[in-house]
């Protein structure tokens, strides 16, 4: 019996207690969905299987004594099929354990349902835009932005094993200062020049500003030639030279950062570029609606946005008074842009931005209210903390501009893509994060990724063993796993459909990580404790995985060993299934 079904007994229970009148003072709109209900594996696993709170929740309601409330739950869910027993304990909590047969149940259903087990319908019939990673394509995408695309991507999995359609989209910044500094950089490095004082540094500029000068001059352009200055005095501006070099490398770094992704297992369905919100009047016609609901108003040659009246702690200026716009002028645009485009327009508009960017919650949340819809809902934003990397216990500094920025291909070229995505996805991304890379390329039970991959590798070394000892999943009795560690195993394979709930609900992939860790290591000392292929070891222990140890099995068509292959592969299975939330593989062999 998985917790869902305990809690939905609980939920019947306690319908039926309302309706026989035995309540007390409560009323069946009082009794909280079977989802909301609280079935707690306790830590203790000497009170039980599994624990809930219920009687407690609700003896206030009832007018009665919490342990008194219980013991009507109790009485009732004693008679339950595949209830072994029931306590109270405390003050009120009810301790319940499964038989045998009741706990090892899940078994058979996650084998039924293989990749599809721990999916939902949960948020079906919701369209989630899910934008991460986002970087400004002035250079390769650093840790930061590798720690968002491996936590984006690990989201949006979980999103839509909960029923969800999500679009995963990439904001291209490529409308503003940066771009023109970036420009600029090239433009030095052409000549080998100094980097300007607001510039980029680093080896990547004299890459690509290499690359401009050859592609143009495949093309018979000497871009070097044109004119690199503008006006009498001498100012670079915007010249026809800083504009080619601009025109050319900023695609270049898309396709770069592009490919990065790629590697790294991201695919995004949409890339927007900041330019299109200009070149198509949508930020006029955003300001233009803003106007009309009067929250627009000019002061000292600007246009303003009164965003205080949505609870901004200070207006916002949209137009300068030069006439160019503001940074939030093309959010505007592009937050109605993605609540209105006419394919999968977002019930929910996540944005998921940088430590330095949490200043942009206020006024982005006045965007949202301003346009009639509801903060938190609408638009949610997610802020990420900062990523130190170690190397040989010596913090790696990092700095685009400077030059030495630890980039995504640094850490795959250390680490591999599937340690990097796990590290990086493991972690609450409202914490910091040291990424220790002697750690992360160690083939010990220390790395986190090497110890959940082995478990799923060692999975598919007892299938081979029992393939190879006669024993299948004929004859099978699930109810013959009844010792500590098959209890321990069964118990926390129940746990993931609630766990791949809670994450999508609570927008916390890292509980994925968790779970499987834990999973893992309830794997491997149920492995070291109980074995699916039974052997006289009259020599020594290291025939245990001799094949030809394997053939004077005792009894390789018992129905305990059937059934502790299948709890085998369920617990392969799961961890098969958690892996791939997290855009991790599952090696067969290591």
């Amino acid at each position: 019996m998985s917790p869902e079904a305990l809690a939905q007994l609980i939920f019947s229970i306690a319908t039926e207690l309302v309706e026989a009148g035995k309540a007390g003072e409560l009323t069946a709109d009082q009794i909280p969905a079977a989802e909301k209900l609280a079935v707690m594996r306790p830590k203790d696993r000497a009170h039980g299987d599994w624990s809930t709170n219920i009687a407690m929740q609700l003896a206030k309601k009832a007018g009665m004594a919490p342990r008194d409330f219980a013991a009507l739950f109790a009485e009732e869910l004693k008679t339950a099929d595949g209830i072994a027993s029931v306590d109270i304990a405390g003050p009120g909590f009810i301790n319940i354990v499964l038989d045998s047969a009741s706990a090892a149940a899940v078994v058979d259903t996650v084998l039924e349902q293989a990749d599809a087990f721990g999916t939902n319908e949960h948020l079906a019939g919701q369209t989630l835009n899910l934008e991460f990673v986002s970087a400004n394509p002035t250079g390769p995408i650093h840790i930061g932005g590798t720690r968002w695309a491996a936590v984006g991507d690990s989201m949006a999995r979980v999103l839509e094993a909960n029923g969800s359609k999500v679009v995963r989209e990439y904001y291209f910044n490529d409308h503003g200062t940066q771009i023109d500094r970036f420009a600029k950089s090239l433009v030095a490095a052409a000549h080998g020049e100094e980097t300007p004082e607001d510039g980029y540094k680093g080896a990547y500029i004299d890459d690509i500003a290499a690359r401009v000068i050859e592609e143009a001059k495949s093309e018979g352009v000497d871009v070097l030639s044109m004119p690199r200055v503008t006006g009498d005095d001498g100012a670079e501006g915007d010249s026809e030279q800083r504009e080619e070099f601009r025109k050319r490398a900023v695609p270049m770094m898309f396709d770069e950062i592009k490919k990065s992704m790629k590697e790294f297992r991201v695919d995004f369905d949409v890339y927007f570029h900041e330019n299109a919100v200009y070149e198509s009047g949508e930020v006029d016609r955003a300001i233009a609606e803003l106007r009309e609901k009067g929250d627009i108003y000019e002061k000292d040659g600007a246009i303003w946005f009164a965003s205080t009246k949505y609870g901004d702690d200070k207006d916002r200026v949209v137009i300068k008074s030069d006439g160019n716009a503001a940074y939030i002028a093309g959010d505007i645009a592009y937050y109605l842009n993605k609540r209105r485009r006419p394919v999968d327009p977002a019930d929910v508009a996540i944005y998921m931005l940088g430590a330095d960017h949490h200043g942009y919650i206020g006024r982005m949340m006045a965007v949202c209210a301003a346009f009639g819809d509801t903060p938190e809902k609408n638009m949610q934003i997610l802020i990420g903390q900062l990523v130190n990397v170690l190397k040989d216990g010596k913090p790696v500094r990092m700095s685009k501009r400077a030059g030495n920025v630890v980039i995504i291909d640094d850490l795959l070229e250390a680490v591999g893509v599937d340690a990097a995505r796990y590290s990086l996805a493991r972690t609450s991304y409202n914490q910091n994060l040291d990424i220790d890379l002697d750690l992360l390329a160690s083939h010990t039970n220390d790395n986190p990724v090497y110890y959940v991959q082995y478990a799923f590798a060692r999975s598919k070394n007892v299938d081979r063993n029992a393939a190879a000892a006669g024993i299948s999943f004929e004859g099978a009795d699930l109810s013959l796993l009844d010792t500590p560690a098959d209890s321990e195993l069964l118990a926390e394979l129940a746990l993931y459909p609630a766990v791949v709930t809670a994450a999508g609900d609570l927008r916390e992939p890292h509980r994925i990580a968790h779970y499987v860790e834990e999973l893992a290591g309830k794997y491997h000392k149920w492995y070291a404790a109980e074995r699916v292929v039974p052997m006289e070891l009259t020599e020594n222990e290291a025939a245990r995985d001799d094949a030809e140890a394997l053939r004077v099995a005792k009894n390789p068509e018992s129905a305990r060993a059937a059934a502790r292959l299948k709890l085998n592969d369920a617990a392969g299975q799961i961890l098969k299934n958690a892996l791939g939330l997290l855009g991790v593989s599952a090696p067969e062999q290591m």
